[in-house]
């Protein structure tokens, strides 16, 4: 089986690190409208003009009045049209991904459980590693809240005391 060049091409870094909103973790305005304006234009897609000329428009509630969001910016939201599409593509896209890794394993099976046999052991120390960071980040925790917890109760139980000697000294007195 010959790897596609679509699947060579998304493993080679190409250095482009668009800034702006993201759709699927991905640039609307540098990736996903040029994508889908050169989809219209091949016919393969039929994309209102208005969803690419206008992709993101303001949410709204259900009285009409216009959606904030609790730090009191206006929250904007990908028009349908296009996040319809768009999840398609990421559909398809994991698609293709799975398809080609089942070929693969089709196709090279022991070649692949070599890989994943491997991988399972060059990860096995950093697993027990992490387990290990985990397992004394926990004690730690626990400690630290049993200590809290103590402090608590011994903060709560001092005032009790102080408060029934000022009402002896009151009833003394």
């Amino acid at each position: 089986m010959d790897t596609p060049n679509y699947i060579k091409a998304l493993l080679v870094r190409n250095g482009h690190k668009p800034a702006g909103r993201k759709v699927w973790s991905i640039d609307l305005e540098t990736i996903w409208l040029p994508f889908f304006m050169a989809t219209n234009v091949m016919g393969e897609t039929h994309i209102a003009c208005d969803a690419l000329g206008a992709p993101l428009r303001l949410a709204y509630n259900t009285d009409g009045t216009v959606k904030f969001s609790k730090t009191g910016r206006p929250v904007t939201k990908v028009v349908k049209e296009l996040s319809d599409q768009i999840r398609m593509v990421r559909e398809n896209f994991t698609a293709s991904l799975a398809s080609y890794a089942s070929g693969v394993v089709a196709e090279f099976p022991d070649a692949y459980k070599a890989q994943v046999n491997g991988a399972v052991q060059a990860g096995e120390p950093i697993v027990i590693k992490d387990r290990q960071a985990l397992n004394e980040a926990l004690a730690k925790a626990v400690e630290e809240a049993v200590r809290e917890a103590e402090a608590k109760a011994k903060a709560e139980a001092e005032p009790s005391t102080k408060s029934k000697r000022k009402e002896r000294e009151l009833v003394t007195a």
